[in-house]
């Protein structure tokens, strides 16, 4: 468990699973996610996140506003082997009315913390499509660079279902970048 100035970063508890399948069936939150997700589909990743924490000591947590929001959504660290073997990224998903904030921005630089302090990680990575210009202002304020030369075409995005999702863009962070950025 992790406090920021406003947020909780925290394990997931079965009383978030509910929040999380609605958020996840929100078309303005999934919409550059190739569609939303039914219930059993939010529940079914809680659970792979929740075995990843259990087998790697870090992962995504639930995050939230204490006294104010007991869920809004999570932020951490994720496996990227979409980016190359071993790849790590930071990424984040927040309900639709906590947007707009910085929730995103403070979750996430304390994911970078955690991941080259804690972790040990020497790069950590973050990938959107093209369009998805919210997450990508979020990766520029957290000190993530675009790396246009990594830029792919996702494997798991249908082309004919979602043309426009499939083109990703891609932003890295080394660990020595960011202790001089600190």
């Amino acid at each position: 468990m992790i406090r920021t100035e406003r947020l909780l970063l925290r394990r997931w508890r079965d009383a978030d699973r509910e929040a999380f399948a609605a958020m996840n069936a929100d078309p303005a939150v999934t919409r550059y996610l190739a569609g939303t997700r039914t219930r059993e589909q939010s529940d079914a990743f809680v659970d792979r996140i929740e075995r990843h924490w259990d087998e790697h000591g870090w992962g995504l947590w639930a995050v939230e506003i204490p006294a104010a929001a007991p869920f809004i959504g999570y932020v951490g660290l994720w496996p990227a082997d979409v980016i190359g073997p071993g790849a790590v990224e930071v990424g984040w998903r927040l309900a639709r009315e906590f947007w707009g904030n910085g929730y995103a921005t403070e979750g996430a630089r304390e994911a970078l913390r955690f991941g080259f302090e804690e972790v040990g990680l020497t790069e950590i990575v973050s990938f959107t499509v093209r369009e998805n210009e919210r997450s990508r202002r979020v990766m520029e304020r957290i000190g993530l660079i675009w790396d246009p030369d990594a830029d792919f075409d996702h494997p798991t995005v249908d082309p004919v279902a979602y043309p426009d999702l499939v083109r990703h863009v891609v932003y890295r962070l080394t660990r020595d970048a960011w202790l001089a950025d600190e």
